[in-house]
């Protein structure tokens, strides 16, 4: 009787309805704030003659590593308001109105609707960011062996939202209108957030308000009096000695997740400069006809699949969540209709002069097509343990970034524009994101693995808080990219970013022993 039930529970792609739910939620979200960070640094280094702002590298990338960094400074406070205030999902819902008001501000243009727009953009992302992946954490806390599994497939939701919205946000903005490029992420974020609030019905009553938590925290203990004594090992008593140690363990992984993001983070910054002044974009004759149907099928494969899970998740709940599913669907004919203009408006060109934001949605394709596999291996006898993954993503990183380096090594001292081959662009988002699949997705798992239940969401923001330092970092770095490619060269600065990421994976694999005692049997 308990394996149907089981059965049932994990009806959809071996994981739960509502695991999917949260995926698409999380998916607008990360559409809105991908589709915009595309666009944020180009718009304010573009001349003003072009429609953008003018600033140097060093301005807009300041910029861009405060804002990146403090949308993930935001959700420790965020967690906190969940967890004593509005709960999980009130939280969210809240985030993402305030997020889709500061989209709707940026759209405007002016300095003044700019930075409204950034700062609406923070604090609604740290009311977001932190509870929705409580959620996610909520809904396995009892079948804890499929929670590296569920955190894989949600970060498939990440990833396919940041993929479209590089992807159509980029295109629009960089080739019709910086305005209707940073609209259409707030559109898609209004809709993500109808989507989540009339979905609820399937959170099995996880992230409540606290009062309402609490009142089904009593249900459930008069439940287990009911039971046979041992049943409930969830809430069994861990030793203080043990929990400190746990809680060591989430301190170093948070240390080293700083270098992770402060490398990574130059996809946005460094990496879309490089790809805009370095990289040759412009294809002509076969090759841009090459370009056309590989960027065709990139495109039209990927959103398929995930039509195809959105038909699935039709199939089980849509009597259950009609409304939810309506904007569901009614949001993906609004896709494909953008991807079909766009991609009729490409085949009717002669040439392709690739967009500088396009190279980002290589991330989000890689991840989209490799994560599976991820999700099976950490679910397998070859799981590796926390600081073996996180170290091996630290090497990988590094060598991304080590292709990059060699395919600058030809560009000459303080040369402000050339048209390298975007080969090692290309190599280096493969790497970067083999590094990332190793490190974010099941460091969200992790901590909620080795924190206990009632501070998961205080916890996901001190986790966050270790990515703000990274991403402040990042933009802090990234506009040192003119200085020193005119003191040395745009290699050195790359190499700075291979050696730094994979000395640090180096070491973390040495500690490796150490960690695994420390975590006392969490796998």
């Amino acid at each position: 009787m308990e394996a149907t039930k089981n059965t049932s529970e994990f009806s959809l792609l071996g994981h739960k309805p509502s695991l999917y739910v949260l995926f698409f939620t999380e998916m607008w979200e990360r559409f809105s704030y991908y589709g915009m960070r595309a666009l944020l640094v180009l718009f304010l280094t573009t001349a003003m003659i072009d429609g953008g702002w003018g600033w140097s590298n060093e301005e807009a990338l300041g910029l861009y590593g405060i804002y990146t960094g403090l949308v993930y400074l935001t959700p420790i406070f965020g967690g906190l308001i969940a967890d004593k205030f509005l709960g999980y999902q009130k939280a969210v819902a809240l985030g993402a109105l305030i997020m889709t008001l500061g989209h709707a501000s940026m759209a405007i243009e002016t300095p003044t609707s700019l930075y409204i727009g950034l700062t609406c953009l923070i604090l609604g992302n740290g009311l977001f960011k932190p509870n929705v992946t409580s959620i996610v954490s909520g809904l396995y806390d009892k079948h804890q062996e499929k929670k590296d599994g569920a955190f894989t497939i949600f970060y498939m939701g990440v990833n396919a939202g940041a993929f479209l919205g590089i992807m159509l946000c980029g295109y629009v903005g960089e080739k019709v209108s910086w305005s209707w490029g940073f609209g259409l992420a707030g559109i898609f974020m209004f809709l993500g957030m109808l989507q989540f609030w009339f979905g609820r019905p399937l959170f099995e009553k996880v992230g409540l308000s606290p009062k309402e938590d609490l009142h089904e925290k009593e249900l459930e203990a008069e439940e287990h009096k009911s039971h046979e004594k041992g049943v409930d090992v969830k809430e069994a008593h861990v030793p203080s000695k043990v929990q400190r140690d746990r809680y060591i363990v989430v301190g170093i992984l948070a240390f080293f997740t700083i270098f992770f993001w402060a490398a990574f983070e130059q996809a946005g910054g460094s990496m879309t400069i490089f790809a805009n002044n370095y990289t040759n974009r412009i294809l002509e004759g076969g090759s841009a006809d090459i370009f056309k149907i590989v960027n065709t099928l990139i495109t039209v494969i990927p959103l398929a699949v995930i039509t195809w899970v959105i038909f699935k998740l039709f199939v089980q709940t849509f009597s259950r969540i009609t409304l939810s599913n309506t904007i569901l669907g009614f949001s993906f004919l609004i896709i494909w209709g953008i991807v079909i203009w766009m991609l009729y408006r490409e085949f009717n060109s002669d040439s392709a002069e690739v967009p500088a934001s396009w190279f980002g949605i290589l991330n989000s394709l890689f991840i989209i097509t490799l994560a599976p596999l991820f999700s099976k291996i950490w679910e397998s006898k070859y799981n590796p343990s926390a600081a073996m993954k996180f170290g091996v993503g630290l090497i990988l990183l590094g060598a991304g970034f080590g292709f990059l380096a060699f395919g600058s090594q030809s560009i000459p001292q303080g040369a402000e524009t050339a048209a390298v081959s975007m080969i090692w662009l290309i190599f280096a988002y493969l790497f970067h994101t083999l590094g990332e699949l190793c490190i974010s997705p099941v460091g969200l798992s992790y901590v909620s693995k080795l924190v206990p239940a009632k501070l998961i969401g205080m916890m996901f923001g001190i986790w966050y808080l270790a990515i703000f330092i990274g991403n402040f970092s990042a933009g802090k770095l990234g506009g040192m990219i003119d200085k020193i490619t005119a003191e040395y060269s745009l290699m050195t600065f790359f190499l700075i970013f291979t050696i730094v990421p994979a000395g640090a994976g180096v070491l973390l694999i040495l500690i490796n022993p150490v960690m695994k005692k420390l975590m006392h049997g969490v796998r």
